[in-house]
């Protein structure tokens, strides 16, 4: 019980970042009907804010160490700590909560503008034109961010109080043995209430109202006088900034690096497939189905069984639910259809 329990939270886990990478595309496709091979690429620059933030707060003075006494030795030493002491120290120590006040803007502000520079050029073009052209930003973008910060992964760690991991087995009746790292689960808590304030904007308030109005029958809400098209670049802005607030909230799990968004869109998309094109519940209900299998699947002793299954499980329940439901568990009739 006590491994079952452990590798359901795994895949919770797991699948949270799945579904809000899964969100933002379906967002697209629902509004625009365009297939954004670029998403991925935003989810990595959100986690790149996070390595922007901390290269710039730690940028450090060489001060003499006062813990050699025996001869003069030298630290590097980030001037917040030498301007603001142990407040200076806090600030470093909290680069990823503060890097979501940095991500969210810049994130709308390029998600605008590739709306508006780049996607409403191929709004009626092709599907695969769409793909190409997308996959092509995602591959500049990866490229942009290599040329800056190098090939290799740089690591971010959590805050120190949450850096430790939580005795949830005592709160489920399991014992004190069963642990699991904090940032973990606040990973999971925050890809809830970002996967809920989208579906309540959606759903509750007019703006949200108008725009699965247009969703639904776009040229109907424009000769109503709604520039309905503005509000679909908004929609456009919103889903880039999911995808970059789960990069940013994702660095202290998997340490950033400029392919990190290509790993995620793939299994992202499949997701979308499964969950339905189009679906926002069929995208968030699949991304932790597929999450929580392929954590199971993960399992030393099911590797055993099945030598490499967890590197394909998710590819192969893709092809059995498409087999059954060829438009996914909650896919609408007519889309991606001929």
């Amino acid at each position: 019980m006590d491994a079952i329990f452990l590798q359901i939270l795994n895949g919770l886990d797991k699948g949270g970042a799945y579904a809000l990478i899964a969100l933002g595309l379906t967002l697209v496709f629902g509004t625009l009907g365009v297939v954004n091979f670029a998403h991925g690429a935003l989810f990595m620059m959100g986690a790149f804010c996070v390595v922007t933030l901390q290269k710039v707060l730690t940028i450090a003075k060489r001060v003499k160490d006062p813990s050699v006494t025996f001869f003069d030795a030298y630290k590097e030493q980030p001037y917040l700590e030498i301007w603001f002491g142990d407040t200076g120290r806090a600030i470093i120590d909290y680069v990823v909560p503060i890097s979501i006040l940095l991500a969210i803007p810049i994130m709308l502000i390029v998600g605008v503008a590739m709306e508006r520079g780049l996607i409403r050029y191929f709004y009626k073009r092709a599907h695969a034109d769409q793909i190409l052209v997308t996959f092509g930003l995602a591959i500049v973008l990866q490229e942009i961010i290599k040329s800056f910060f190098g090939a290799n992964p740089i690591p971010v760690s959590a805050p120190h109080v949450v850096a430790g991991s939580a005795a949830i087995g005592s709160l489920v009746g399991l014992g004190d043995a069963v642990v699991y790292p904090w940032w973990r689960l606040i990973y999971l808590l925050f890809s809830g209430v970002v996967i809920f304030g989208v579906f309540a904007f959606l759903q509750y308030t007019t703006y949200g109202m108008v725009v699965r109005a247009g969703m639904a029958d776009r040229e109907t809400v424009g000769l109503l006088g709604i520039n309905i098209q503005r509000r679909f670049t908004i929609v456009f802005g919103l889903a880039t900034v999911v995808a970059g607030l789960a990069g940013v909230m994702y660095t202290p799990v998997l340490p950033p690096d400029y392919h990190m968004g290509m790993e995620f869109l793939v299994l992202s998309f499949v997701v979308v497939v499964v969950g339905g094109m189009g679906s926002l519940g069929g995208a968030v209900t699949a991304g932790f189905l597929l999450g929580v299998l392929q954590s199971f699947s993960s399992m030393t002793e099911v590797k055993a069984i099945i030598p490499g299954i967890d590197q394909i499980i998710i590819y192969l329940v893709a092809v059995v639910i498409l087999l059954v439901r060829p438009r996914g568990l909650m896919g609408r009739k007519g889309v991606m259809e001929s």
